[in-house]
């Protein structure tokens, strides 16, 4: 008997990668899609792809169930050799987009080249029902239902043919019902922005559940646009830049466009552009690139290939353009920042100065353009003062003209009606059969001094002393013969509005001599600036030659502080009161130091704004 030897043959050492479970592959692309709105811009855009010059989507809910149709005026889904709609080859052909072909072929304005958009609907909802008409009018659909592999294909009753083609998504998901046509049209703007201008196309979102329409318009960026960094790319560069320079804000990113559709929404996520100036936070806008090629799934990333390093030097020129705008946009505004704090701690200091008794806190020349000032020494020489520095407008001759006329008022600085009144000084010392001038100053709710149709009323509240006169903007409280406390107060009335404000005024019997540098001029508030020295610990220091408050803005405390916009301004003006008080109250005590200290820092961060 013959014995017959098998020959067992070796593995083939190549071959070719294939689908094991095609049903099963289907799915995973179709579950692919993460977000539902993405979904609904890739209806959209097959809308768009099929020269549709009108979308409407709406939302609504029929016979219990929330659905979601995007219905186009477009050429509709391509015929087969019967001139009906070819659903059997869009059925059959997944992973075969037609579109990609046509682009091959040089076709221009497609968007699509993966033919899995449609399949995204099971992101969407439970059903599918695709419609569009033939050439003779007929109207068929095909029928998809999420989980099932089989589709069908039926005519369509219309009394009139319609052009275009009708997605309707029926058994919306439980987990986006709520999605409403506002985040829609808010997503599109964004999402195709491009799109929407280059195709001129018009598209409504009608949300029916909420009752309201919206037109989606394709975002406006905020800024100024950056028109000098057009020569930074290349003539021939396929590259697309639209930057707008704005204020800092973490909302201020650039994103990533492929042909008008979004791919990323900051470019900064790519780390090859982790870096400045994506990240910078004062640019918007958008790069567009279309050689990029995207991942299929999500289509909401590229591929970290060639094409992604071709973007990356072909931006270079640009990121150092733009680098240096955005550097020139922070010195600016540090200077500008710096300006309002200086103009906010003054403001406040004076404020505080002016509601303090004058003299303890008459150090400073709070009065623009009158020069150096003496320091008062008598009771007498204060009211002098004080009614000196009230300017009373001198009438000039007929015919007499000034010339340098004062420049017109804008219309926000004239003041509003009477809001608020305040004695100055709030707080005063008087020696015993002395006087002290007293002032009611009128404001408006933007604190614009009011001077129009007012009627003052002066009293004596509490304690001995007299006031004269008492119906005018400003009085003499002349004090009794015996030390003691009181209290004025003035109704200021403006038509039907009536403001009270009080101040308190302490007689005593030797008024204590200001202790200071033993300068007997005055400097005026001081300016500040910063000298960066890390790891010292000195926060600020008083240059009295340059009349300079120098912060350490190296230091822990300023660092910590300037995270917070009013922290740092409040940090500042601390500094200041301890600069000022270190001056101007010399060789007194260290506790009536600290007290000083907390009365000036009392009185100024109330004012401050």
């Amino acid at each position: 008997m013959a014995h017959r030897t098998e020959r067992i043959g070796k593995p083939r050492a190549t071959g070719n990668l294939r689908i094991g479970d095609h049903w099963n592959a289907i799915t995973i692309i179709a579950l692919s899609q993460s977000n539902p709105l993405k979904a609904v811009a890739e209806l959209v855009e097959n809308s768009i792809d099929a020269r549709a010059k009108t979308i409407v989507i709406t939302r609504g809910k029929e016979k219990g169930q929330h659905y979601l149709r995007v219905k186009d005026d477009g050429e509709g889904v391509r015929r087969n050799a019967d001139g009906e709609p070819d659903f059997h080859y869009v059925a059959t052909h997944v992973c075969d987009s037609i579109k990609r072909r046509l682009k091959m072929q040089g076709t221009q304005g497609l968007q699509g080249e993966f033919g899995i958009g449609l399949l995204s609907f099971w992101t969407l909802g439970e059903d599918l029902l695709l419609t569009s008409a033939g050439d003779d009018g007929r109207a068929w659909q095909m029928h998809l239902r999420k989980g099932d592999p089989s589709y069908r294909i039926t005519p369509r009753p219309a009394l009139f043919p319609e052009p275009g083609t009708e997605v309707l998504i029926r058994g919306i998901l439980p987990g986006i019902k709520n999605f409403s046509g506002e985040k829609i049209q808010w997503y599109l703007a964004s999402e195709l922005r491009d799109r929407i201008r280059h195709s001129g196309v018009a598209i409504r979102v009608i949300d029916r559940t909420a009752r309201a329409e919206f037109k989606v318009e394709p975002r406006q960026f905020e800024g100024r646009l950056l028109h000098e960094l057009d020569d930074a790319l290349p003539a021939q560069n396929e590259v697309y830049a639209e930057l707008y320079l704005n204020a800092h804000s973490p909302a201020n990113v650039v994103s990533l466009y492929r042909s008008g559709t979004r791919v990323l929404e900051n470019l900064a996520e790519l780390e090859v552009f982790a870096r400045m100036p994506w990240t910078s936070g004062y640019v918007q806008g958008i790069i567009d690139a279309p050689y990029l090629n995207l991942t299929p799934g999500t289509r909401l990333g590229v591929i970290h290939d060639a094409t992604l390093a071709r973007l990356a030097n072909e931006l270079a020129p640009l990121e150092g353009r733009l680098a240096k705008i955005i550097e020139d946009q922070q010195r600016a505004e540090e200077e500008r920042a710096s300006r309002d704090v200086l103009r906010s701690v003054q403001g406040a200091l004076k404020e505080a100065l002016l509601a303090l008794p004058a003299e303890e806190y008459d150090w400073f020349d709070l009065h623009r353009g009158e020069g150096k000032r003496r320091p008062r020494t008598t009771a007498g020489a204060a009211s002098g003062e004080a009614a000196q520095a009230e300017e009373q407008a001198v009438p000039m001759e007929v015919g007499a003209y000034p010339e340098i006329s004062e420049p017109q008022r804008q219309f926000f600085e004239y003041a509003g009606p009477l809001f608020s009144v305040v004695i100055y000084p709030t707080s005063s010392v008087v020696e015993v059969g002395g006087s002290r001038p007293v002032r009611a100053v009128a404001r408006d709710r933007a604190r614009r001094v009011v001077e129009q149709d007012l009627t003052h009323a002066w009293k004596v509240l509490e304690g001995e002393g007299t006031l004269e006169p008492t119906d005018g903007e400003i009085a003499t409280f002349r004090a009794a013969n015996e030390p003691g406390l009181a209290r004025v107060e003035v109704v200021v009335t403006q038509g039907d509005v009536v403001c009270r404000a009080e101040a308190q005024i302490t007689v005593t019997a030797s008024l204590v001599s200001k202790t200071g540098s033993g300068d007997s001029t005055y400097q005026g508030l001081p300016g500040y600036t910063y000298h960066k020295a890390a790891g010292e610990l000195w926060r600020s220091r008083f240059d009295a030659e340059r009349n300079l408050v120098v912060i350490n803005n190296g230091h822990r405390d300023f660092v910590y502080a300037a995270r917070n916009k009013m922290l740092k301004l409040r940090y500042i003006c601390r500094l200041f009161a301890k600069e000022l008080v270190l001056k101007n109250f010399v060789g007194i005590p260290q506790d009536q130091l600290l007290e000083r200290l907390l009365e000036l820092t009392l009185y100024t961060e109330e004012n401050l704004r």
